[in-house]
């Protein structure tokens, strides 16, 4: 029956209206945008990789077996103890002289801001192997040290030539070329604190000991410590310079095995890349702890480790072989 003329429709009554538009979009799948270029280097920097991995497994000249003989031996072992003995008291100590030198440099005397920016200015400067050379010879310019009266008598003195053993040259060369980057590392970490942290300590009326101790150096430390770390990486690789003052360490053993052996230079001097190569993959390993430690309350979301990045790789791996499988 027909509806008489003039009345309303109603608006339920009207067909639905669908919009196509949405569906149809959904419908098509979102393809990344192609990198041509990318792809090809990737592939050049795979092959190139492949041929190098392949020219280190089957070139004979490497001689594999014997870098397997002498890995382990004890004699690369002490050399191997000696290093690390060398880079903990070279760190220890160039870090105290390191603050030292910093709060030197930061005061306001003067004669110790001269005093400290001469002494990094010259061991910048200087290499070094010149500073342990010098030290090594340093019995034949000085006989015997004593402490007194400048121009007077002397308190007591000592020989020089029996307290300067093989391994205090070389840890004193390396503390004193330590503790002249250190000092740099602590004074930028110092001037990183905010002013207003020391305008805030002042107002409370702390004394100044208290206040470096207890709220400047420990912010400080946010920025010290990584980079002392990072640094730290240098002084395993400058420890091999203390050879040259007939101190054997690593390098040094590596040295004399292949004087005596001069068919096995190859695989020592592989041994001891090794070597270098798993002490400065620890302290890098260190490095990224400390400074994810050091990064809470400075970032919203801490860096994730490589044992989280691999996880999270799984899943997404995961995710997009099941995305597949339902297309």
């Amino acid at each position: 029956m027909s509806e008489p003329p003039g009345a309303a429709v109603s608006v339920t009554d009207a067909p639905p209206q669908v919009d196509v538009v949405p569906q149809r979009l959904a419908a098509q799948r979102v393809l990344p945008l192609r990198r041509p270029g990318r792809w090809l280097v990737t592939a050049v920097v795979l092959v190139l990789a492949a041929q190098f991995v392949h020219g280190l497994a089957t070139n004979p000249f490497y001689q594999w077996d014997r870098f397997g003989y002498w890995f382990l031996r004890p004699t690369v072992l002490d050399g191997l103890r000696i290093t690390l003995e060398v880079t903990v008291y070279s760190a220890v100590l160039g870090l105290l002289g390191g603050i030292l030198l910093a709060l030197a440099r930061l005061s306001k005397s003067p004669v110790l801001r001269a005093v400290s920016w001469t002494y990094v200015w010259a061991l910048r400067s200087i290499p070094l192997i010149v500073v342990l050379l010098f030290l090594y010879n340093f019995s034949a310019l000085y006989k015997t040290l004593s402490v007194g009266v400048p121009f007077g008598p002397a308190f007591f003195s000592f020989d020089e030539s029996r307290l300067a053993t093989d391994m205090v040259i070389a840890v004193i060369g390396l503390s004193l070329n330590e503790a002249a980057y250190a000092a740099e590392v602590v004074r930028g970490g110092i001037l990183s604190v905010d002013q207003g942290q020391h305008e805030a300590a002042s107002a409370l009326g702390l004394p100044k000991g208290y206040q470096f101790r207890k709220i400047v150096f420990p912010q400080a430390l946010r920025s010290i410590t990584p980079n002392y770390v990072n640094q730290l990486i240098g002084l395993v690789k400058s420890t091999s310079l203390v050879f040259y003052v007939s101190l054997l360490d690593l390098f040094g053993t590596v040295q004399s095995m292949g004087a005596t052996y001069p068919g096995d230079i190859v695989p020592l001097l592989l041994v001891a890349t090794v070597w270098y190569l798993i002490l400065t993959s620890a302290v890098s390993v260190v490095q990224f702890y400390v400074e994810r430690y050091y990064a809470r309350g400075a970032t919203r979301s801490l860096p994730p480790t490589p044992l989280q990045k691999l996880r999270a790789g799984l899943t997404d791996l995961r995710a997009r072989i099941r995305r597949e499988a339902a297309v």
